[in-house]
């Protein structure tokens, strides 16, 4: 009997942590389409700045002031923004981002600086004592530009002063609800675009293309962040919400193999007794 009792009671602490993750995954849910709406609402915009700012940047260098921003200098040091997850239980999101953080810094021969964004990461590179440089956290489900303004402050600041030579951003991009790819791609300098001759317009910028260009750039800087944070929200709420469906498929799945074991234990106990009764009766005769 201890033994059914024990079953039982594994059974009752699963179905109790099944209801906790159906419930983790319906909040998941609600949030994810909120959090995709608004990754995939800013990336047409994030994608033309980038295109204007690229032009910009391949125009000839009379015809554009060389600004701060698009400097190339000798490479001494590296930044990396790492953006990671507050919080866990979206299956291995936040170790690849890791893996993908940890090799880039790794293959490179001068140092990295780290500026990070998400307490996953941080604790990951506390843990290898690396150099950070500033640590953001708890921006919540849906941030505004404004919360993202002093990350993307740090980063203009510190490339115009030449603390930094070159910025490389990584985090999580959305790709659907199943997949979710970490990303690595360089923000400052901005690499001019490569321009077909078939597309190389003249374009006429008002007032000059030097205001035009002065202007954008530090927007270009706290969109492309501001984006980058959006897209690792969709990501977290997307892999969560499969973590849990996934967790609680597995948890429904125990609970089904436990009752059997506990319907056979139970058989087996009530025929134990039945035999008892009935070697008792033969035994009385």
């Amino acid at each position: 009997m201890a033994n059914i009792r024990l079953i039982r009671r594994r059974i009752r602490s699963i179905q109790s942590t099944a209801k906790i993750t159906r419930a983790m995954e319906m909040i998941a849910t609600s949030k994810m389409r909120r959090a995709q709406e608004r990754g995939l609402a800013g990336r047409p915009y994030s994608e033309k700045i980038y295109q204007v700012i690229a032009n910009l940047a391949a125009l000839p260098q009379e015809g554009r002031l060389s600004h701060p921003l698009l400097q190339h200098r000798p490479l001494t040091k590296i930044a990396l923004l790492h953006i990671t997850p507050d919080r866990g239980l979206c299956g291995g999101l936040h170790s690849s981002i890791n893996r993908k953080a940890a090799s880039f810094i790794l293959g490179q021969s001068v140092p990295v600086t780290l500026i990070m964004v998400g307490r996953k990461g941080i604790d990951f590179m506390r843990r290898h004592a690396r150099d950070i440089r500033a640590e953001f956290t708890r921006l919540g489900d849906q941030p505004s530009l404004l919360d993202t303004l002093p990350i993307s402050r740090i980063i203009t600041d510190d490339y115009t002063n030449g603390v930094i030579d070159l910025v490389y951003l990584v985090y999580a991009q959305f790709i659907s609800t199943m997949l979710q790819r970490p990303i690595l791609r360089q923000i400052l300098p901005v690499e001019p675009a490569v321009i077909p001759a078939a597309q190389n317009v003249d374009y006429i910028y008002e007032p000059s293309p030097n205001v035009v260009l002065g202007e954008l750039l530090p927007r270009f800087v706290e969109i492309q962040v501001y984006h980058a944070i959006l897209e690792s929200i969709a990501s977290e709420q997307s892999a969560r919400m499969v973590a849990m469906r996934n967790a609680t498929d597995n948890a429904n799945e125990i609970i089904q193999d436990l009752t059997l074991m506990y319907n056979k234990a139970r058989q087996e106990a009530i025929t134990k007794e039945l035999l008892d009764i009935t070697g008792g009766a033969a035994a009385l005769e």
